[in-house]
């Protein structure tokens, strides 16, 4: 069994055990309950789709020599190109030919992911691996490839400058310079949790400001001191996830709240990172105790979903009076397709506790992080 099924069988212990703790508690509605249970086949990615009808263009039109060389002039002067200003810079009538496409796609994929229009341009091209930078500047005719969905796939299509579906392994780096079509997760996720932001606000879920608790001369928070994420050896294809956190609590007024955490800094599995970054204010909730929910986007999260998804199982939670771990209603919120092929659930902590200091594992087994009270004082 690989790490990647590891972790997943792990989630799938999690996820169970949750839905029956929110069943108890009355947190989740028993229809989100039974499509989480009995979770079926994802539906195809819609980015990825994108991503692929972009991935064939641009390799047709590499036939083209002078364009191929600017496409070659940029890959290897950068780690990841915008593709519809690399077309809009284009010196040839190939290049320029995509430039119609290729902003059709980036709002089509804004679109898929839930993000306003106004995001700009999301697609990128890079190399699939350092290895075939010397092929590459000798001449060699690259083929091109869109990142796959999964990580646990086991071949890859690549295209050629006649548009010719090529199978290449996944595990191991092919002879020949590829170039990978892929999203800027970084552009994308910066929007994202802007639109997870509104929309919790929108629906009471986050919101700062006058209800916020502050001790005199500042605040306790709660601070990630070192952090470390599982291997799950990925393919040589995909590229950097980016990380952000979900943390859960009753705010002051009783409703339950919801912040979100980047971590940029989380690009390598088997890493470990020393952010000394906040991960909770404690000045935003009623009780002494919050749990977080670490997800990632590697290209094809939605987040609209993910907002509207988390919202309408968040706002059937009351307080009881006594805390109640929300990591259940989160897990269980999570849209069904996101628990196949390639899960952006990384791991999660329940119970967190403004006095917790040293390490703590996550409850998915992927990953562990130490903390420690940090009291943040005012000016």
């Amino acid at each position: 069994m690989s790490k990647k099924q590891l972790r997943r069988t792990t989630l799938v212990a999690v996820l169970l055990a949750a839905v029956t703790t929110a069943t108890a508690q009355g947190a989740v509605s028993a229809s989100a309950e039974a499509s989480t249970a009995r979770p079926s086949a994802a539906a195809p990615s819609a980015v990825r789709g994108i991503e692929d009808d972009v991935a064939r263009s641009l390799a047709v039109s590499l036939a083209d020599a002078g364009w191929r060389s600017q496409v070659r002039s940029a890959a290897l002067s950068s780690a990841q190109v915008d593709v519809q200003d690399l077309a809009a810079r284009a010196t040839t009538r190939s290049g320029k030919a995509l430039i119609p496409a290729v902003r059709d796609a980036d709002r089509r994929i804004a679109a898929a992911k839930g993000l306003a229009a106004s995001t700009g341009s999301l697609l990128r091209v890079r190399l699939g691996d350092a290895s075939m930078r010397e092929d590459l500047t000798r001449g060699a005719v690259p083929l091109v490839a869109a990142a796959p969905a999964d990580d646990d796939a086991e071949t890859i299509t690549a295209y050629d400058s006649q548009g010719r579906a090529h199978t290449l392994d996944a595990r191991k780096v092919p002879q020949l310079p590829v170039y990978v079509v892929d999203i800027d997760v970084s552009k994308a996720l910066a929007a994202g949790l802007g639109v997870l932001r509104t929309e919790f606000a929108k629906h009471g879920v986050a919101t700062p400001g006058p209800q916020s608790r502050q001790a005199a001369g500042g605040w306790w928070s709660t601070r990630v001191t070192s952090v470390e994420l599982a291997d799950d050896e990925e393919p040589w294809i995909k590229g950097d996830a980016e990380v952000y956190t979900l943390v859960t609590g009753f705010g002051l007024d009783g409703k339950v709240r919801v912040d979100t955490v980047d971590m940029p800094y989380l690009n390598s599995d088997g890493v470990v990172y020393y952010p000394n970054q906040i991960l909770v204010n404690w000045s935003n909730y009623k009780y002494n105790l919050a749990d977080a929910v670490m997800m990632e986007d590697d290209g094809d999260t939605n987040y609209q979903a993910l907002a509207q998804a988390l919202t309408t199982a968040l706002l059937t939670i009351t307080d009881q009076g006594a805390y109640i771990p929300l990591v259940n209603a989160v897990l269980a919120a999570i849209p069904t397709s996101w628990w196949t092929d390639d899960p952006d659930y990384v791991d999660s902590w329940y119970t967190l506790s403004r006095s917790d200091s040293g390490r703590r594992n996550g409850a998915a087994g992927n990953g562990w992080m130490t903390v420690e009270p940090y009291f943040v004082e005012q000016f």
